[in-house]
């Protein structure tokens, strides 16, 4: 009897979670195309259906963010359903405990981030890579818009002190987009600002298209290329550069080798490698909570204030996670503890108060 209710439980609670990944893919999508065809209409390149296709490229990225609150609301809603129809009293009566029938749920929820780690995740790395070299042709040769987005690179070479950064990396490290290089004099000021329509790392230089040189107190000057010396090599750039966003989970293990031989600081590796492995009990600890509140029976209307805590509750444990691992990212603390601690605090606290209501 246990087995074929757990299997009916099972059933329910992922084709709950079908529809809730339906819906929320189709408000997401709908979104994230108006927006995305408002900021690149003027471009060259622009047309709707490069959009349509860039949309769906950013679409894993974005779905990746939002499955701990899919997996909160469908946990809600399942149990709320089961309670409206009485069927969770018909089981408590059979002498059914809590953490029997909600034994599938967390399965379910386990399953559902094991997924988004193995499958979501280096889909979203995908299309984070493929959509950035998709706007930085769109762009093509507009002027540079906003400051550097990426890591800054300083280097020393043949004299010169430089510092670089750019809005779009491209080639792995290799190929910089809108980039902006400031070089300094012997007394750490701003000798020379070039700004760049590109960046190549070739062998020992950088190869600059569209410069243009800024001088204080001089007037501006352009030019076609500019060569500029370094010493950094493509490895070096490449682990330097990289968004950990950008990285597969199953390349993350490397790429945190690789940068601490290049004495690359890793934090953001680290914390996004642990981030993802703790994603399933994440998911079991929103289902965790979602039970909390749902499973006091109610025939017709559940208390909204108790439906509104256990919203409540998600948010401030998603903010509290997302707030710890920026800490993590940072190197303020431990990647491990800043990605581990906030899921294992919150499943304590879920099973804790389910101990409390179930069995006292």
């Amino acid at each position: 009897m246990i087995r074929t209710l757990g299997l009916y439980f099972f059933r329910r609670y992922m084709l709950t979670m079908a529809w809730f990944f339906i819906g929320v893919v189709s408000i997401v999508y709908l979104i994230d195309f108006t927006e995305t065809s408002s900021r690149y209409a003027e471009l060259p390149g622009y047309s709707i259906g490069a959009v349509l296709f860039l949309t769906g490229l950013r679409l894993p990225m974005i779905l990746q963010q939002t499955v701990p609150f899919i997996g909160l609301f469908v946990g809600m809603a399942t149990l709320i359903s089961f309670n409206r129809k009485s069927e969770l009293v018909v089981a408590r009566a059979a002498g059914i405990s809590v953490w029997q029938f909600m034994a599938p749920f967390l399965i379910g929820a386990a399953l559902i981030g094991i997924a988004t780690t193995l499958i979501v995740n280096p889909l979203a790395a995908w299309g984070e890579r493929v959509g950035s070299e998709i706007e930085a042709e769109w762009r093509g040769t507009s002027p540079t818009a906003g400051q550097p987005s990426t890591p800054w690179l300083r280097q020393t070479s043949q004299g010169t002190d430089l510092a670089m950064g750019a809005r779009t990396v491209l080639g792995g490290g290799t190929e910089l987009i809108d980039v902006v290089l400031l070089h300094f004099d012997g007394d750490g000021r701003i000798a020379l600002r070039q700004d760049a329509r590109s960046a190549k790392l070739e062998d020992g230089y950088w190869n600059l298209t569209g410069v243009l040189e800024t001088r204080p107190g001089e007037i501006q000057q352009r030019h076609a290329a500019v060569r500029v010396p370094t010493n950094l090599n493509a490895e070096y750039v490449q682990q330097r550069l990289v968004k950990a966003e950008s990285v597969a989970f199953y390349d993350l293990f490397n790429k945190i080798e690789v940068a601490q031989s290049y004495g690359v600081a890793t934090h953001a590796l680290e914390t996004q490698f642990h981030s993802l492995l703790s994603l399933p009990f994440l998911m079991v600890a929103m289902t965790l909570i979602a039970a909390t509140v749902s499973l006091k029976f109610s025939r017709i209307n559940q208390s909204r204030s108790v439906i509104l805590g256990g919203i409540l509750s998600g948010f401030v444990l998603y903010v509290v996670t997302v707030l710890v691992r920026a800490f993590g990212s940072s190197g303020i603390m431990p990647p491990s503890i800043a990605a581990w601690v906030p899921v294992v605090v919150a499943m304590a606290l879920g099973a804790t108060i389910l101990l409390h209501k179930e069995d006292g």
